[in-house]
């Protein structure tokens, strides 16, 4: 008799655990609505990024860095030696033209700042286009940076188109002024280039 009753307890046991597992929200089979309603919805955006369609990271080198901060650091003396170059040759053409000729002194610090301007432009040009060149790949900056580059070239040229003139302004009045305005448009546009870089934040 105490078997029987043990039996039927377990049983009555078993219904009632059957009842607690097969709820309302289990009777039928698959996600609830409302699951579903918290998916969110597929983005196209989101597939295009993870299928490697965004734009790329663009990685330079420590070498572009390091041509970067020479490049910069020598533009800025570059302003002040087109100053003192300047007022050197003015000084010597002024003497020219009223016969209180220019002391050796001045002739010397006049071919001594020229020189300095020629290191520093063969210095920033191959610093200017090697950077130029690893930057290729990069959008940003491009247009300035094309820019800068193109009108830089062009005052290299000037400037040698002036080193060439420099006897012809010993010799004659008209040769001096010839060295002269080559210069002064060299220097014009070396100076709107480098002020560009400066002043144009992309």
């Amino acid at each position: 008799m105490r078997l029987q009753l043990l039996t039927a307890a377990a049983l009555a046991l078993l219904a009632l655990d059957a009842r607690a597992q097969t709820g309302p929200d289990t009777a039928v089979a698959g996600p609830r609505v409302s699951a579903l309603a918290t998916i969110p919805a597929y983005s196209s955006a989101a597939a295009l990024s993870d299928t490697g369609d965004r734009p790329r990271a663009i990685e330079y080198s420590n070498g572009y860095y390091t041509r970067l901060t020479i490049h910069r650091y020598a533009s800025y003396a570059e302003l002040p030696l087109f100053a003192a170059e300047y007022a050197l040759g003015q000084s010597i053409l002024n003497g020219q033209r009223t016969g209180d000729f220019a002391s050796p002194g001045t002739l010397s610090a006049h071919r001594i700042v020229a020189g300095g301007l020629g290191v520093l432009f063969v210095v920033n040009t191959v610093t200017g286009v090697w950077n130029l060149y690893e930057a290729r790949h990069d959008p940003a900056g491009r247009t300035r940076r094309n820019l800068h580059a193109l009108s830089m070239l062009l005052a290299d040229a000037g400037f040698l188109w002036t080193a060439s003139l420099a006897g012809d302004a010993q010799e004659s009045q008209d040769g001096a002024n010839r060295h002269r305005n080559a210069a002064l448009a060299s220097i014009g546009v070396a100076t709107v280039s480098t002020l560009m870089m400066w002043l144009w934040k992309d």
